[in-house]
C-alpha cells in the first residue's frame, strides 16, 4: 500500500509533451516559492485552470500554460481566470516569444526542470466569497486525488 503513495498520478493525455514539461517546471518553481499547487482544477465558472497555486499567505495564483504561439492565439478563455485568483500568470517554454503575452499578466518561462518568473502582475484580490469557494474546491480536489492514489478502485468522485 505504501508503494502506491509514491507513484505519480496517471497522465491525463490532454496536454502536449511541451505543455507537460512547462507544467512540471512551473510547479517546481511554485513549490520553491512556498506554494502548493493543483493542476486542471475546475472553477465555478465551468473553466478548468491549468495550475492553481495556494501561497503560504493564502494568496491564489492561476498559471495558464501556453505551449506555442498558436496555442495562445486560439485560446481566448484566459481572461475569465482573473475572477478566480489574486494574480494571473502565463507559463511558456523558451521558444514562445514573450512579447505576445498580455503585459498585465505575470510571465513565467519554464522547461521540465525548472522555471523563472520574468514578470509579476498586479494583484487583484478576489472577493471573500469567491476565495472561500475556490479554497474549498482546491481542498476537495487535492484530497480526492490523494485518496485515489491510495484506493484507485474507490472512484473518489472528487474534482
Amino acid at each position: 500500500m505504501l508503494a502506491s503513495a509514491i507513484l505519480p498520478p496517471p497522465v491525463d493525455g490532454r496536454q502536449s509533451e511541451t505543455a507537460s514539461a512547462v507544467c512540471r517546471g512551473t510547479r517546481r518553481l511554485l513549490t520553491g516559492l512556498g506554494f502548493a499547487s493543483v493542476t486542471e482544477l475546475p472553477l465555478a465558472s465551468g473553466r478548468r485552470a491549468d495550475i492553481v497555486a495556494l501561497g503560504p499567505d493564502g494568496s491564489v495564483w492561476i498559471v495558464e500554460i501556453k505551449s506555442s504561439v498558436e496555442d495562445f492565439r486560439t485560446d481566448r478563455k484566459w481572461p475569465d481566470y482573473r475572477a478566480h485568483c489574486d494574480r494571473l500568470y502565463f507559463a511558456i517554454p523558451g521558444h514562445v516569444p514573450e512579447g505576445i503575452m498580455p503585459p498585465d499578466a505575470g510571465l513565467i518561462v519554464a522547461d521540465a526542470y525548472g522555471a523563472a518568473v520574468l514578470r509579476d502582475p498586479d494583484e487583484h484580490r478576489m472577493p471573500a466569497a469567491t476565495r472561500k469557494a475556490l479554497l474549498i474546491r482546491f481542498g476537495q480536489a487535492c484530497a480526492g486525488r490523494l485518496h485515489a492514489l491510495f484506493d484507485p478502485e474507490a472512484g473518489s468522485g472528487m474534482l
